[in-house]
């Protein structure tokens, strides 16, 4: 029988998708490992690949760069993996139930219980992108492009209890992004947690009732 009339195999492009995105997970939360350990100056794609157990050709398949591979580590750990990091802020089941709560107390208690795991995964990764951005511009960019993403995000949240007529008397929905972005900002985070020691219970009670004191107006019902 002639090649030619050989049945051909189906090419399973889903298959090779799904392979390629797992493989392309394993890269990103090696890099972030390395990263974490080594800083960003300190990192290697051979460092990464090694980690990672792949060929370092992988490792720069996988993102266009160094600064593209500590982004992508960084949005994974905020996400909370990097199967998630795709998935719009808006979609993510976390964020799903802050947005259908009508209760304001009740839902600025969930959007406060979704900070201590953000930036327990995200905030070594942070700080190596703070410090490598003051010598690397395009890592100045990101970081730059991180916090007006976490402000336009928070802008919308503020947007929507304003609309449900939760936010007080005189507050705009652009003031009260700012108290959010502010209140919320890693910095008290680490402050309060990392040096301070509280407990992310206490962390998270605290945000809730500092939120709810500055934004909501009187009559606002309760958690």
């Amino acid at each position: 029988m002639s090649d030619s009339t050989r049945p051909r195999r189906r090419y399973d492009a889903p298959v090779r998708r799904e392979r390629a995105a797992r493989t392309r997970a394993a890269v990103v939360e090696a890099a972030a490992r390395v990263f974490v350990e080594r800083g960003y100056a300190g990192a290697t794609m051979v460092q990464i690949a090694a980690e990672a157990g792949v060929a370092v050709e992988t490792v720069y398949r996988s993102a266009d760069g160094k600064a593209a591979l500590l982004e992508a580590a960084v949005q994974a750990a905020l996400a909370g993996g990097a199967e998630r990091a795709s998935i719009r802020v808006e979609d993510r089941p976390g964020i799903r139930r802050v947005i259908g709560e009508q209760d304001p107390r009740r839902q600025l208690w969930l959007y406060a219980s979704t900070q201590p795991g953000v930036w327990s995964r995200a905030g070594d990764l942070l700080r190596v992108l703070d410090a490598a951005a003051s010598s690397e511009p395009q890592l100045a960019a990101l970081r730059l492009a991180h916090d007006r993403q976490r402000h336009d995000g928070l802008l919308r949240f503020a947007r929507l209890l304003g609309e449900r007529g939760h936010l007080r008397e005189g507050m705009s929905a652009e003031r009260a992004a700012d108290i959010l972005w502010t209140v919320c900002a890693q910095a008290n985070y680490d402050s309060l947690v990392r040096a301070c020691g509280w407990s992310h219970d206490e962390y998270r009670t605290w945000l809730a009732d500092t939120l709810a004191g500055a934004l909501l107006g009187t009559g606002t019902s309760s958690a």
